[in-house]
């Protein structure tokens, strides 16, 4: 797909998009010409999944709100390494509908005299507002974040703000009351609805709360996830474990192959989710636990247990050497590792294949177009 001409007006100031003006087709040479020189030095680099249409597949929208220089109300995002706010109206990468709620909450703000927060200061109530969507429900949760849990005719405010978007499923503050560069605060106060949406993923339904990590973009996290399935190899007699599970994404789409899914995740709100998911899906052969997976998995190679597949998904930094080591330890006979960042994954995958594993196949996907970002499914075997 030749997408060439479409220009964003603060490309350079906000940085989000490092390919912008770049023709798709391009963007996805330069991507493969990256990971498989970073990669390849393991096992050959399969040509990347690029997707259909690149353009407003962001299903997760942040806007900080301040004022500018002569005191008027602005939303967008943080200018690149700074704190500086870029104003922005439209963006060719996120949800349009979410960005058009967020515009209409800014024009919302004088008329209900709500301040947006100074970082200076100190001062004022509404810091970001964050927007998430269902693409397959159409399920929309809204989160104010806030600097205090008094927010001024709240009821009006929801009530005027579903009367333009009556998909509006659940309004949220989200309650952050420190001097911090973190986003969200740590309490949840649904203010409209339940305070949670669904989407449906690889034949699923998932329930995502306002912490809970969902992948960015649903068109191309189905092709990263049955890749991922796939490169398992199941055959309904495995014992599958799902480190880094989150709400249960990956495991509960292999629960249908396996015998039996064990996932392992640190976030709590996240673990709720996942047992919810596995119940309102009726998939039976899922546990879900709070903790550490490296010591989940550690504990599990001292009591003798065994797992024959390991999905793990890690963040960007990659995996600890402690969670390797007890990887090692486990021995699966078969690892498919996700990762949004070739380098840790090489990092990784040295450790991994001077440990007794082989690297046999690697395949990019392109989840974040006109960014330098990608996605990798890696499937390594016990090297006999």
């Amino acid at each position: 797909m030749e997408i060439q001409n479409i220009k964003c007006s603060v490309a350079k100031k906000c940085g989000g998009c490092q390919y912008q003006g770049i023709p798709y087709q391009d963007q996805l040479k330069t991507k493969q010409k990256k990971v498989s020189g970073i990669l390849k030095k393991y096992c050959n680099v399969k040509p990347i999944i690029g997707m259909k249409d690149p353009c407003h597949y962001r299903n997760k929208v942040h806007a900080v709100f301040d004022r500018d220089k002569k005191g008027n109300i602005i939303c967008g995002t943080y200018e690149a390494n700074t704190h500086k706010v870029v104003p922005v109206d439209e963006c060719m990468i996120e949800d349009q509908i979410s960005q058009e709620i967020i515009r209409t909450i800014r024009d919302m703000l004088k008329s209900f005299k709500i301040k947006t927060y100074d970082e200076d200061t100190g001062y004022g109530l509404l810091r970001h507002v964050l927007v998430r969507r269902g693409f397959a429900t159409n399920e929309i949760m809204v989160i104010l974040v806030v600097s205090s849990p008094v927010f001024p005719s709240k009821n009006n405010f929801v009530k005027a703000l579903r009367k333009k978007f009556p998909q509006i499923s659940t309004v949220v503050l989200n309650i952050n009351d420190r001097k911090t560069s973190m986003v969200l605060g740590d309490r949840d106060i649904p203010i409209y609805g339940k305070g949670f949406i669904h989407d449906v993923l690889c034949g699923c339904t998932f329930r995502i709360s306002p912490q809970s990590f969902y992948q960015v973009n649903p068109v191309q996290t189905e092709i990263l996830y049955k890749t991922a399935i796939d490169y398992a190899e199941l055959s309904g007699r495995e014992q599958v474990i799902d480190a880094y599970c989150g709400i249960g994404t990956i495991g509960l789409s292999a629960a249908g192959k396996a015998k039996e899914i064990i996932g392992i995740e640190l976030n709590k709100d996240a673990v709720k989710d996942a047992i919810i998911n596995a119940r309102e899906n009726k998939i039976k052969n899922a546990r879900f636990f709070q903790g550490d997976a490296g010591d989940f998995m550690e504990t599990m190679a001292a009591e003798g247990k065994h797992s024959d597949v390991v999905f793990m998904d890690p963040p960007r930094t990659g995996s600890s050497r402690k969670f390797l080591a007890s990887l090692k330890k486990l021995g699966p006979s078969r690892i498919v590792y996700i990762s949004c960042n070739p380098d840790t994954l090489a990092v990784d995958l040295e450790y991994l294949t001077h440990n007794g594993y082989k690297v046999r196949k690697i395949q990019p996907v392109d989840m974040f177009s006109f960014t330098e970002h990608l996605e990798v499914v890696c499937l390594l075997t016990k090297d006999k």
